[in-house]
């Protein structure tokens, strides 16, 4: 029988750590509240240098490293215009089209919280229409942030604290309705907060590891190079991230995925088969996928650094991976049982 997930527990998580923003390279806050809660449960959580934690959650022989990335993608102020409007530009794969419309919160250096929306700079139909129904959204021509203030030039902009290089986050949008999951940014604090669930049941005891096991949380994922710091002993390397949906894939909302290959390279072939005997052995729903040809995993940069790994990556289905994605609480449910019986094997 298949380790079930405490579905509100899970939720309560979740909806925790999106409220915190951490898009890349603003990674503090949600540190610390990695932290506070990994230590809270009797590990000891290392922070990295760069930014980062990595927690040995015990087990011996054979060490595996498990990963799930706390970065999301974002934005950053790129230019205050004369009329007060913000030109924003993209960090990790944020595309215009997505963040048009949205709600935002701007992280000025001093730590004050300003709010906005993503604009067209003529938004109106009643005005415009010709021009919104031509003009592709970007961030380079016609998308802008419209700060929720009383400005009407640059100078006004920058009274509020806000300058060059601020961070820029969507609010999350997070609902929970018929067992389905909506939000920014399920990818991938929905697999972060699998893993806290697991380190909650090993704590409970309810989980006995079958071999050493790491946990890292890396705050790099989305521009490439969160996975590159790996333990001397580490033989096995396994990612959470999500399973996107799309033409000619099998990944299902309500089913676990076992990675085959990315845009990147194929995964390790024996872990595949181990996961995939792992999940019929504990009759996990999964499904095997391959995904390119704009994917990749932070078990990737491990295998360009050059460590000698094994390494394979899992994850739930989502919809609309980068934009307002969905997934369903059973292929959360699917990723944590595959999960927690292969690190027991």
């Amino acid at each position: 029988m298949a380790s079930k997930l405490n579905e509100k527990r899970f939720l309560k998580e979740l909806e925790a750590e999106l409220n915190i923003d951490s898009v890349t390279g603003q990674h503090h806050e949600l540190q610390d509240y990695l932290v506070k809660e990994i230590e809270a449960l009797g590990f000891k959580a290392n922070t990295l240098h760069k930014g980062g934690i990595l927690v040995d959650l015990g087990g011996k022989g054979n060490p595996l490293l498990i990963t799930a990335h706390g970065d999301t993608i974002g934005m950053m102020v790129r230019h205050i215009n004369p009329d007060g409007t913000i030109k924003v530009c993209k960090v990790g794969g944020l595309y215009a089209y997505h963040a048009e419309r949205e709600n935002v919160r701007i992280h000025t250096r001093s730590g004050e919280v300003i709010t906005g929306t993503i604009q067209r700079k003529n938004a109106s139909v009643h005005v415009t229409e010709d021009e919104l129904n031509k003009e592709v959204a970007s961030f380079d021509t016609n998308s802008v942030l419209i700060v929720d203030a009383d400005v009407k030039c640059a100078e006004d902009v920058r009274k509020l604290g806000i300058e060059i290089g601020d961070y820029v986050a969507l609010e999350p949008r997070f609902t929970y309705t018929n067992g389905y999951i909506k939000s920014h940014y399920i990818d991938d604090k929905a697999l972060l907060a699998i893993c806290m669930e697991l380190l909650h049941e090993i704590h409970d005891k309810k989980v006995k590891l079958g071999r050493k096991v790491y946990f890292y949380v890396s705050f790099y994922e989305e521009i490439g190079h969160g996975g590159a710091n790996v333990p001397s002993d580490v033989v096995d390397y396994l990612a959470l991230d999500i399973a996107c949906i799309g033409p000619e894939q099998t990944t299902d909302e309500r089913k676990v995925t076992v990675f085959c290959k990315d845009s990147r390279f194929p995964y390790n072939l024996d872990m595949i088969k181990e996961l995939e005997e792992t999940g019929k052995k504990a009759k996990i729903d999964y499904v095997p996928d391959i995904f390119t040809p704009h994917y990749g995993t932070d078990a990737d940069p491990a295998l360009i650094a050059g460590f000698d790994i094994r390494h394979a990556a899992i994850g739930p289905g989502t919809r609309a991976s980068h934009g307002y994605e969905r997934t369903h609480i059973d292929g959360i449910k699917n990723t944590y049982a595959l999960l927690a019986e292969y690190v027991s094997r």
